[in-house]
């Protein structure tokens, strides 16, 4: 090969080397995080459409407004905090709360999504399960969480950092950057992901009762990832595989709701 043609084709190849990581790390909040922001033509609909969903919003510690739809409960019931999936708008779960009506629910927008402003990261979504935890932990006897794929993550850090009395997991993940190896394999995954949800380091330190909910032909968050979250929690815990059901399609699955309902009556009683 002629110095020429040889020099062209390690500049082609540094540059891909160099580019292709780059890329990623300039992208990752695109990849991670998909923000589905609403309208206010939106939001009056959603009120209209569920009259017993009442908005909330409040000022972070940063001064960034948040919101979050709140279906209170039976007196003195508990309070279930809801965080959903990378792209989901949480409005959708005020037509299934039904499915469970012993509880309150606390569905939470994050930054950038439904009516919180803001953009969205780990620690910002961190800083804001914390806050609204705070918020009604005073009038509140009891504290659950529901955290769904990326929710997962901050579902375990806020048990990890406050007092829950359950935590519910639906197609959870041990940590962002092994699922990120998995999918991206001829990345520097861990040296690259700044947002790394690292829920599987704190599950030895958590002793609060856990549901796992995992969908077995689960092709973005494979069931492996669950179970070493799962193998690694220190309290009592309960593991539902959803048979057939895939990331996108567990609550559609017989034995999401029944599992879930059943799991909350054992803890009223």
């Amino acid at each position: 090969m002629e110095p020429e043609t040889l020099g062209a084709v390690l500049k082609v190849v540094a540059a891909v080397v160099i580019g292709v990581p780059l890329l990623a790390f300039l992208l990752q909040e695109r990849l991670i995080f998909m923000p589905q922001p609403l309208s206010e033509a939106a939001l009056a609909d959603i009120r209209l459409r569920f009259p017993k969903g009442q908005n909330v919003f409040a000022q972070a510690a940063d001064g960034t407004r948040i919101h979050a739809w709140h279906l209170p409960g039976p007196p003195d019931a508990p309070l279930v905090l809801y965080f959903g999936g990378n792209a989901e708008d949480v409005s959708w779960m005020l037509g299934e709360a039904d499915a469970a009506p012993t509880v309150g629910w606390l569905l939470v927008d994050y930054r950038g999504y439904g009516a919180s402003e803001g953009s969205p990261s780990e620690a910002a979504l961190v800083a804001d399960a914390l806050f609204w935890f705070d918020k009604f932990s005073p009038q509140s006897k009891k504290i659950y969480v529901l955290g769904r794929s990326l929710g997962s993550g901050v579902a375990v850090r806020l048990a990890a950092e406050r007092r829950v009395d359950a935590v519910m997991l639906v197609t959870p993940f041990d940590s962002m950057v092994e699922v990120g190896k998995r999918h991206y394999p001829f990345l520097p995954v861990s040296l690259l992901l700044k947002h790394r949800f690292d829920s599987v380091s704190l599950a030895p330190k958590i002793t609060t009762p856990l549901l796992c909910l995992v969908a077995t032909r689960d092709s973005i968050i494979p069931p492996d990832h669950a179970k070493r979250l799962y193998d690694a929690w220190a309290g009592p815990k309960r593991w539902v595989a959803l048979e057939e059901a895939g990331h996108n399609t567990v609550d559609a699955h017989p034995n999401y709701w029944r599992s879930i309902n059943a799991f909350l009556n054992e803890r009223s009683q």
